[in-house]
């Protein structure tokens, strides 16, 4: 479907926007746009890459008219701008609602504006139950796109994707630990019974991807990605990197959560199992939802939310198998150093 289209990444400079380009640009597809205002992460990227399907656009989600100019001609468009550090965001509210919520609702309205056929909006775990300003403003953009569905289509089709933690993706602490490992420190845990879904940007891509084929307006996409405790994780790379490094637990840090959900009791109701993946569909389709407090049918009470905790649990050695899919731990393993 995306065999001579023009594509837009918004915050394309991330770790999603080049996992796109490594994934796309050896196919057939027509243009790749990088939208982000980070013009020194460009400059590098057009160095690294130099190809010429690729096109880098200076703006701010922020400002609705830098948009514009970079949507035109657009096919489809994957919304990755975001302020995604929770202590960041709890310290600075504003500007995580600013660029999360405000940020996405100007790529929607400069998406339909444009004639864009489809848009993904990239949410995530911390959107359910929030508890800190990052999560809250993700539930918000949540919100504006399901609205925003319901009146762009069938013209521009706009869906959700909603993952957990993206596996050594930028500030996360997989890089954190094996750059402290490698500098002799020990590795600093915050809880070690707390978990998190565990997902390769590959998984976080083709989770992107399922959704541009199958995606209807207003759905959220969820994949069923397993989970394992921090406290495993810090193991798994210690046993890899055979070390024996200690550990330093320093605490919960601002807005952290014991465990992450992925859809609430609520979304588990009307939720479609895919094999893989969930799909919840929006409201704005007739569904009964009335049959799910009726007497004889499965009660919302009844039912169990999708979370870390009770997700599938990687083990020592499940999380080993992980890890050795991501670059910096081959890096590691090989002796060069990381970058956190």
């Amino acid at each position: 479907m995306f065999t001579g289209k023009t594509l837009l990444i918004t915050g394309g400079t991330g770790t999603f926007g080049n996992a796109v380009l490594r994934r796309f640009l050896p196919t057939e597809i027509s243009e790749i746009r990088i939208f982000s205002r980070d013009e020194k992460k460009q400059d590098d990227m057009r160095k690294a890459y130099s190809d010429d399907k690729l096109r880098f656009y200076i703006g701010d989600v922020r400002n609705q008219s830098s948009l514009y100019g970079a949507m035109r001609g657009v096919d489809f468009v994957f919304n990755a701008a975001a302020l995604k550090q929770v202590p960041s965001c709890e310290f600075f509210p504003l500007e995580a609602l600013l660029t999360n919520s405000l940020g996405t609702e100007n790529v929607l309205t400069a998406a339909t504006s444009a004639g864009v056929k489809r848009v993904i909006v990239l949410s995530t775990d911390k959107a359910v139950y929030p508890i800190n300003a990052m999560g809250i403003s993700k539930a918000m953009m949540e919100k504006l796109a399901v609205a925003k569905s319901r009146v762009a289509a069938p013209d521009t089709i706009i869906c959700v994707t909603r993952y957990g933690n993206v596996m050594a993706s930028r500030g996360s602490v997989i890089p954190l630990f094996l750059k402290q490992i490698q500098e002799g420190r020990p590795l600093s845990i915050t809880d070690p019974n707390m978990t998190r879904f565990m997902m390769t940007i590959e998984d976080a891509i083709n989770l992107v991807l399922y959704a541009f084929e199958h995606g209807n307006p207003g759905d959220i996409f969820v994949q069923k990605s397993p989970a394992c405790t921090i406290g495993v994780l810090a193991e798994a790379i210690k046993q890899l990197l055979n070390t024996n490094t200690s550990i330093q637990i320093i605490g919960t840090r601002h807005g952290e959560k014991l465990y992450e959900t992925l859809l609430t009791r609520e979304e588990m109701a009307v939720a479609h199992d895919l094999g893989g993946y969930y799909r919840v569909p929006t409201d704005n389709r007739n569904l009964n939802y009335g049959k799910y407090f009726t007497e004889g049918e499965e009660r919302v009470s009844e039912l169990q939310d999708f979370n870390s905790h009770n997700a599938t649990r990687l083990d020592i050695e499940g999380m080993m198998t992980l890890l050795k899919k991501l670059e910096c731990v081959q890096q590691a393993l090989r002796g060069e150093k990381v970058e956190a």
